[in-house]
Parts: structure tokens; sequence; C-alpha cells
């Protein structure tokens, strides 16, 4: 008998193939039957018939992109992304992670979106984080990288500096404890501090580990405007040197970046792949980016602690320092587009959230740059979960890269929830509706792509490129994850002012065969696991 069957639904595997009317059985968490015709009354009893047509039934989606590693300890439900039919987040992206640190009151240095409010149980090692993870109850499957940020922390604290050959082959053997322990792959962030201040001979020996142990090295790239071919030609010549398998994070070019760089990165890395080097690459589905507001800080004035970045901000020369970097993260900033970025998570000033900075400026009677260090020395020691977004990308580029097999589609955001110890927290401005952003606006209303290749973007090409086992389609003998919903009014509701809202559409979800969304309402049910073995 199985313990669930959803019957009459639109059947895509996530292979890319076209749908079909079937019925599919569920038991002990796994899928045990997939019928393109209904199931006879003797193979179709079961505990519970979900009848499911006219929707589409999919596999659960796979967010290979994200940073969400404090806010599912903090709050393990991952609302946001349960709404939407996301069954398994990858976690640890752009250098962050939490583990491994050096002491537990390292945790709210290196942890994104950390809040004192939340209660949990400490860690130093990287397993012992797992192990935290492991024991919330999860409301999606959980893959996790080591970041390169928290170990360089871990061997060098605050230190303005890449290391010294002993020091990066410590924290090589870091990595490589962190791969024994459960790491599924490794990641910089090269726009950040401290992964800002690491060339490639200091990334290799890391990036060899992950090779070891054929896992990713997904990075962040140095630079996608301007220098954009330098960035990205980095990027290919670490993994070159290492023997790894790399995972471009959200390749699309920023404002800067000449018109034809995004079809020039795609000429590089077909160039590199002639040559056997193994690249794929992510986008966001959106046209906004979003990021730190502390990384418009030069190199110099985000070493130390936050005691010390307080102080620079607060003197007026480092003030004008700082004001005149001829080299921001972001070139929109120099340009003075004001307009095109706005405040998009703050506690201290949560009632500008939504805002843009040129409206900012005009409401404090200040240059909108003052504004910006303003509010970081307001932010004080939450200034490193201060974020701003901006509209940065083209939808020509990211229509291109969705041309490309091997693209995937990611959130770069983190699991957060409209209630609880998160209700004031967001992750960027379309975290709490980027797959339904994905479906609605590139696949449905522009037809970019078609239903099947959109599907396949968002399950089985992460779970592959992963090395996820048994997910990312729908198949007999696979993990239980699917995705059930209407493809004709599947939405996301944010917007700049109004950004904490659900999807719309998803009718329901099951992680590991079990319902955590039932008729779009979230149930108690969250069966998500941490994921640790992976295939080679």
């Amino acid at each position: 008998m199985f313990d669930i069957v959803l019957k009459g639904g639109e059947v895509f595997d996530g292979t890319g193939a076209a749908g079909f009317i079937g019925d599919i059985g569920i038991q002990n968490g796994k899928i045990s039957e997939i019928s393109r015709k209904p199931l006879s009354k003797s193979k179709s009893q079961a505990k519970e018939t979900i009848d499911v047509t006219g929707l589409t039934v999919s596999p659960g989606f796979v967010d290979m992109h994200t940073h969400s590693d404090f806010t599912l300890i903090a709050d393990s439900r991952a609302e946001s992304q349960v709404h939407q039919g996301v069954t398994t987040e990858v976690i640890g992206q752009c250098g962050i992670s939490c583990a491994p640190v050096c002491s537990h009151a390292t945790i709210p240095l290196v942890s994104p979106w950390y809040t004192s409010k939340a209660r949990h149980r400490n860690w130093l090692g990287f397993g012992e984080y797992l192990d935290a993870l492991d024991e919330s109850e999860l409301g999606v499957n959980v893959m996790a990288f080591v970041g390169h940020g928290t170990i360089h922390r871990a061997v060098l604290g605050d230190q303005l500096r890449a290391g010294e050959p002993d020091e990066v082959r410590d924290m090589a053997k870091l990595v490589d404890q962190a791969m024994d322990e459960g790491a599924g792959g490794f990641s910089s962030g090269l726009e950040y501090f401290p992964g800002i201040l690491a060339a490639p001979e200091h990334l290799v020996p890391m990036c060899e580990v992950a090779s070891k142990y054929g896992r990713l090295y997904a990075t962040h790239v140095r630079n996608r405007d301007t220098q954009y071919d330098l960035g990205f030609a980095e990027a290919i010549a670490t993994a070159r040197q290492a023997g790894a398998r790399l995972q471009i994070s959200h390749i699309q070019p920023k404002y800067g970046a000449p018109d034809y760089a995004m079809q020039h990165t795609l000429e590089m890395i077909e160039a590199a792949r002639k040559h056997d080097a193994d690249i794929a690459f992510d986008i966001i589905p959106h046209d906004w980016a979003h990021t730190l507001m502390a990384a418009i800080l030069p190199k110099w004035a985000q070493a130390g602690g936050v005691d010390e970045v307080l102080k620079r901000l607060k003197n007026p020369e480092d003030r004008e320092k700082i004001q005149a970097n001829e080299q921001p993260m972001w070139l929109l900033v120099k340009a003075r587009k004001w307009e095109d970025i706005v405040l998009l998570n703050a506690t201290e000033n949560h009632n500008l959230v939504g805002a843009d900075f040129k409206e900012i400026g005009r409401m404090r009677g200040v240059d909108p740059y003052d504004a910006v260090l303003d509010i970081l020395i307001e932010e004080g020691d939450n200034l490193m979960g201060t974020m701003w977004s901006s509209k940065s990308f083209r939808d020509d580029d990211l229509d291109l890269c969705l041309q490309q097999s091997e693209c995937a589609v990611i959130s770069d955001t983190v699991a957060v929830a409209t209630d609880g110890v998160l209700k004031d927290h967001l992750g960027s401005l379309s975290g709490y509706g980027w797959a339904a952003r994905f479906l609605q606006y590139y696949v449905r209303d522009r037809e970019v792509l078609s239903l099947a290749a959109g599907l396949q973007k968002i399950t089985s090409i992460p779970a592959e490129r992963l090395g996820l086992l048994n997910r990312g389609k729908l198949k007999v003998g696979y993990h239980a994850d699917v995705c059930v919903f209407d493809k004709a009014t599947i939405t996301s509701n944010v917007t700049a002012k109004n950004p904490r809202k659900y999807a719309s559409g998803v009718a329901h979800v099951l992680v590991n065969g079990e319902l955590s969304l039932r008729d779009g309402k979230r149930t108690a049910v969250s069966a998500g696991q941490v994921v640790r073995e992976f295939a080679a």
C-alpha cells in the first residue's frame, strides 16, 4: 500500500522531457511507482490519495546557491522556500559558512544573517555544525559548502593578508577536514573581505582538496563589470590548476560591463572546455542584485572587527577616502545612480527598507553616499548584516544564459519567515519568490524556455551538478521531493516596498515523502535532512 498517491496531474520528471498525465505512488519516503495510466484499484490503494488533476507535478526545486547557513539554525522551517516549492537548499556559498570556527565567540562573526534571538547549540568543527542542523526539524534538505572566508578567519583572524604558504596549507587541511565531515563543496567570494585578498596561489591548494573529493569549487568571481574578463579568467585558471570542477556563481555581468560581456564570457568558458575544463554556472532570475552594504568599502576599510570599521566610518578623513574609491564593488555608486539602489535589510533602520538612496538622502538632508555610511554606523553591531539591492543586471544577459544547457537557476537568498525570530530578516528582493518568478516571468509570460526546460533548470541540472544522490528527478527509487503547482497562476508577490509576501500558485510540497505544504498552506511537518553523501 502506498502512503500517498498523487493522482491525475501533468507530470514533468525534471529531465527536460515533455509532461504526461499520470499517477505517482509514494511509499516510505521514496517514489515507488510512476504510471502514465490511472493506477488500477488493486495498485492504487493508499493511505491518502490527492487529486491533482489540472496541476503540474514536478521534482521539488533544488536551490543550489543560498546563504541560509544561520537562518536555518534560527528557524528551521524554511517557510519562504517551502511556500514556493523548494525542497533542497545548498548553503555555504560566496566564501561564507558558519563553520569551522576556533571559538564559540566567532560564530556571530562568520554566520550570515546572524541574530542573537536564535537559540541554538554551539559548534566548532564543520561536522558539529551539521549536527546542529540535523537536530532541528528542517523544512528542506540541506547540503553545505565550506567557505574560504570562514577558513581564512579560522587561521588568520581579521589580518589584512592572504596567508603565507604554511598558513595556506593549514587552510587546506581545514577544508579537507570539512569535506571529510560532510561538506559538499568549497566556495569563495572574491569581492568580499577576506576573499578580496586572495590570489589563485592561495586558493588552488584548497580547490585541490575539493578536486580530491570530487566536489565543486563555486566562486563569486572578483569582478563582473569593467574587468569582467579578468575575474572570469582568474576563476577558470584557479580551477584548471587545481583540477577542480568549477561552478561560477550568479554569472551575469553587472552594471558597467560592456554590452558584449555575457557573450564573451560564454566564449571564454567554451574555449576552456575544449581543453577539458569542467565548468558550469548559474543565474539569479531577476534584474536586481543584492549584497552587504559594507562590501562597498575598500578592503583597507573592512579590516579588523566591526569596532574598527565603525571607527573609520566616523573619521572624516577616512570617510572622504572611502567615497573617493575609484573601484567600488558597484559602479552604480560611482555613477551616483542612487535611485537604482534600495535598502534591503536593516535592524536599526527597518523603517527605511524598500526606499532608494536618492530618497533616503533627501529625507535626511544629506548626500546619498553620506546616508549610506551613516546607516552603516547606526546599524552598529548589525553592520555586517545590513543589505542593499540594485538594478544591476540585464534581461538580455539572463535570456542568453538560460539558453545554455549547463545553466542552473538560483535564489542567492536566505530561508526566512513572516513570523518568528526571522520576521524582520530579508535575503533579497526575490527571496520570497525567486522560483515562482522564474516560472512566471521567464517561462510562462516571456516563453524564454518551455516549462519542461525551465523545470530542468531548478531540478535535475543542479542536482546532478552537485552530486545529490537520488534527488532532482521524479524517478522510481528517488526520494519523494515533489512540488505540485498551477502553471497558470504561480506568481511571485514581492515588491521593493513589500518584499515579505509568500508566493502563490503552489498547491502541495512533499519533502522526503511527507507533506510540508498542502492546499497552499504550510503543515506542521518538516521532514528535511542534512545531506552528507554525494556521488563522485
